[in-house]
């Protein structure tokens, strides 16, 4: 179990590092908004989904009622739908084990699994625990931090860009088919044109379809792969 463990560190602590400057920027941005310092850690327990706590500061800052709130919820999570599919929750093996895995599945952990394709639940767990603590107690530093530095930082909320691109170019190197980096990008830019509104779960929702036609039509696939 130990070596499990360590193996599952030392296959997220790439992508946990890149979640420290994250946490401690949206915990900056909680208490340069106007909320107390513990309700950092409340957002990051109870809703955990880095890209989803940002906006909920804003849906709770321009009091957005919990319909709408609720419903930008979904879309912006529309795509652990897919996650689900392919993520090897069956390998873990307690109950209780199941449902944190669950609900600790982030888009971080869902790439270090599609790279790493951990063997074991007590890898899979180690990842997802490793990652979480990597956002909350950062989150709390920056928090604390925002109570004495002064407001107007710039920039911070580009953390979360910068750590969508390193996941993405880990996927990349794991499997370097080009023709899926390129459909995902057209599909997003016709998303954008045709339902601006709704841009990441049409182009989600597409791409999936497409994925699945290629696994259905192995024809299909060979004809669109461009591995370089």
């Amino acid at each position: 179990m130990i070596d499990q463990i360590r193996g599952g560190i030392r296959d997220s602590w790439a992508v946990a590092l890149g979640l420290i400057p994250l946490g401690l920027a949206f915990g900056l941005l909680m208490t340069q908004v106007g909320f107390a310092w513990w309700w950092t850690p409340l957002f990051s327990v109870l809703i955990y989904a880095g890209s989803m706590e940002y906006l909920a500061i804003n849906l709770i800052t321009a009091g957005v009622g919990p319909v709408s709130a609720a419903i930008t919820g979904f879309m912006v999570n529309f795509r652990h739908i897919f996650y689900g599919l392919t993520f090897p929750r069956h390998l873990v093996d307690s109950r209780a084990g199941r449902a944190y895995s669950t609900y600790a599945l982030t888009d971080e952990s869902y790439a270090i699994a599609s790279a790493r394709r951990p063997a074991s639940g007590v890898h899979v767990l180690t990842v997802q625990i490793f990652c979480q603590l990597m956002w909350v107690l950062p989150g709390i530093v920056g928090a604390l931090a925002g109570l004495i530095i002064p407001p107007g930082i710039q920039g911070m909320e580009f953390a979360l860009v910068a750590l969508f691109v390193v996941l993405a170019w880990e996927t990349f190197r794991n499997n370097r088919d080009l023709s899926l980096i390129l459909l995902a990008g057209g599909l997003a830019i016709l998303a954008g044109l045709a339902a601006p509104g709704q841009l990441l779960m049409v182009a989600l929702s597409v791409y999936f379809l497409v994925l699945i036609g290629r696994h259905l039509s192995p024809g299909l696939d060979k004809a669109l792969e461009w591995r370089v």
